[in-house]
């Protein structure tokens, strides 16, 4: 057989990025990824090598300076990259979500404006809706946004910005004034323009620092206070208020399939340590590959491998056709990030008491694989989405 989560169907010019980003991975990110988690230092020659390929405008259109690549291309670019360590992941994923939500519903000038700047990475996006005490339920945002003629007044406390500090562009979701019964219609999403780095970086904007977190080091993950700050009313996304809600969710479907890229990734990689270190390690006179307790292990994390990524590439293929996928996209998040989490937890019991060493890889993919079980949407989230979705497909007649 093939090895592990290959795709069929691929152009040429699909298989021939892959090629690339994988090399990249094996020469640039893996030999280095141990040293930079431990010191959680931000990866600088990393993302700039990820610059130079053209990674952060991959589906960004042509005419706007991108790549002009698909959804599916993109998550299997993740994959690849999460598989050498997944916070470099994490510096293009809420970018890259913030740069499908300006080519989807912004206004001309804003695509004009922000997309040849973030196909380059000379802008980088963070993307903001979750809060303090509010965990899941967005409908009940309190940051507010006031409109007073041609600029709103912002006042609240963002939490979890991947990207916070490093970034130059929040997609912000603030709830306004619009009179609709409603709470998600009272939503509505800014691109709020801010310096990179910590403290006041702009009059009313506070970025307070990282948070310490852990595994998924190197990136940096942060807090924003807005007290008072003013922002004009061009910068409303696609230039029609309350219709924030709308805007984030379609970018929350292709973080989901992100994010399902993104454990599969960290799969794969747990498997190859697994797989290469029990055909070395030997007891009682034979490696222990040989032994059938853990050739039954590398059989199911196998299994759970291929399984998680053939859901992850049919979601971002349904999403890539026009149709809507928050069904399937749950599926393949909720399936790829708790197989994620059982396969690299084999993978450190196959390795044994080398697994709770720093200096093997797999210490640091038991930190990294938690976080998939509750980014862009715990598992019971996920589980609420897929069964509202069958019950709408299955209705009782």
């Amino acid at each position: 057989m093939a090895r592990l989560a290959q795709t069929a169907g691929l152009t040429d010019i699909q298989r021939e990025i892959l090629a690339t980003v994988k090399d990249f991975v094996d020469k640039e990110i893996i030999p280095h990824a141990q040293a930079l988690e431990h010191a959680d230092a931000y990866p600088t020659d990393i993302v700039a090598g990820m610059r130079e390929m053209g990674l952060f405008g991959l589906t960004i259109p042509e005419e706007y300076g991108g790549l002009g690549e698909s959804l599916l291309t993109y998550a299997l670019v993740v994959e690849q990259i999460a598989r050498g360590w997944m916070s470099v992941s994490g510096v293009i994923n809420t970018h890259f979500i913030v740069a499908h939500m300006v080519k989807q519903h912004g206004t001309e000038d804003q695509k004009q404006h922000y997309l040849p700047k973030m196909a380059t990475g000379e802008i980088r996006g963070a993307f903001s809706m979750s809060e303090p005490d509010l965990g899941s339920d967005v409908a009940a945002i309190k940051t507010r946004a006031r409109r007073d003629g041609d600029t709103y007044t912002v006042d609240g406390a963002k939490m979890w910005l991947t990207n916070g500090g490093s970034s130059n562009l929040i997609a912000l979701l603030a709830r306004t004034d619009e009179g609709a019964e409603k709470p998600h219609q009272n939503l509505t999403t800014f691109l709020v323009d801010k310096p990179e780095g910590f403290g006041e970086v702009a009059p009313g904007l506070t970025i307070p620092g990282k948070i310490e977190k852990m595994g998924y080091k190197g990136v940096d993950t942060t807090e924003a206070v807005f007290d008072g700050y003013r922002i004009g009313a061009d910068k409303v996304l696609g230039g029609a208020a309350g219709k924030g809600f709308a805007h984030m969710m379609d970018g929350v479907e292709v973080g989901r399939v992100n994010v399902a890229a993104r454990a599969c990734g960290i799969a794969i990689r747990a498997f190859e340590l697994a797989v290469d270190y029990a055909q070395q390690r030997r007891t009682f006179g034979k490696p222990i590959a040989e032994h059938q307790a853990i050739a039954f292990k590398l059989a199911e994390m196998a299994t759970k491998v291929e399984a998680a990524h053939l859901m992850m590439v049919n979601a971002a293929r349904l999403k890539d056709s026009g149709q809507r996928n928050d069904v399937e996209a749950g599926m393949a998040k909720l399936l790829a990030s708790e197989y994620c989490a059982e396969v690299t937890q084999e993978s450190f019991r196959i390795h044994g008491g080398y697994g709770y060493s720093k200096e093997y890889e797999i210490e640091r993919l038991m930190r990294e694989a938690p976080f998939l079980l509750i980014g862009e949407g715990t598992s019971e989230i996920q589980k609420t989405i897929i069964s509202r979705g069958l019950l709408r497909e299955y209705r009782a007649r």
